[in-house]
């Protein structure tokens, strides 16, 4: 896991609409690094965190750390057992089904809602982050697989400048993305069918229709790799917050 330092998150740290979080206060930067971690799959089930651990690797007190789990707390990324026990919250089959039911309804709309303000440029930028994409796929590399995936998806989403959507849709990911990060690790990515170049195909052909069902296939096929039978098991990150 790459290690920031508190400038880096000051710097860095995602926002609703893309942009760097100049100016923000220190325990919202904490807050967005450790959401960021959680979208992306590097905050992982079975991997045990500490947040004076957490604190010494991103260079701050232990009290943003606290501020930032109780934040993902609240929306449903994380769940407080008691003050020194903190979990990713388990997946379950009911669970999985809302979350993929809710990330068809908003996902492809929100592409779409973009198809009319992406250039010719934005499309090659997509195209090189689906590059690189295949590329951490040939290689095995989970952690960029995800990170690309991750790009991708909100490359594309952002630039509908629709930023109440994109951070629901965001909120939707910091639930699976840890999730995720295990299935994609355990079964790999590379049999899945390249949905992504089809999008971006409908992208240059401004296909709404084509742009959409893109975007719905590659949901239901990433998310179909969990399977259902899977999910009454519990896969939980433990946070020791001592």
């Amino acid at each position: 896991m790459r290690t920031a330092t508190a400038a880096q998150i000051h710097a860095d740290g995602p926002t609703a609409d893309g942009a760097r979080t100049e100016g923000a206060p220190l325990h919202a930067s904490v807050y967005e690094e450790l959401r960021r971690r959680l979208i992306t799959g590097k905050i992982t089930p079975g991997v045990g965190l500490s947040t004076r651990g957490l604190a010494l690797e991103l260079g701050v007190s232990q009290m943003p750390v606290r501020d930032a789990l109780s934040r993902l707390a609240a929306e449903g990324a994380v769940v407080i057992r008691s003050k020194r026990r903190i979990e990713v919250a388990p997946m379950t089959a009911d669970r999985f089904a809302d979350l993929l039911a809710c990330r068809l309804l908003l996902e492809p709309e929100a592409a779409v809602a973009a198809l009319p303000r992406l250039d010719a440029r934005a499309i090659r930028r997509l195209r090189a982050i689906d590059t690189e994409l295949d590329r951490a796929i040939e290689g095995g590399d989970v952690i960029a697989y995800m990170e690309c995936n991750f790009a991708f998806h909100f490359g594309l989403y952002r630039a509908n400048g629709r930023a109440t959507l994109n951070r629901l849709i965001e909120a939707l990911w910091l639930q699976f993305g840890p999730f995720m990060r295990t299935v994609y690790g355990y079964y790999g990515a590379a049999n899945l069918v390249d949905q992504h170049r089809l999008a971006l195909d409908a992208l240059e052909a401004g296909d709404a229709d084509a742009l959409r069902a893109a975007i719905a296939a590659d949901i239901a096929d990433g998310m179909g790799l969990i399977g259902r039978s899977r999910l009454e098991t519990r896969v939980e990150t433990r946070l020791d917050v001592s």
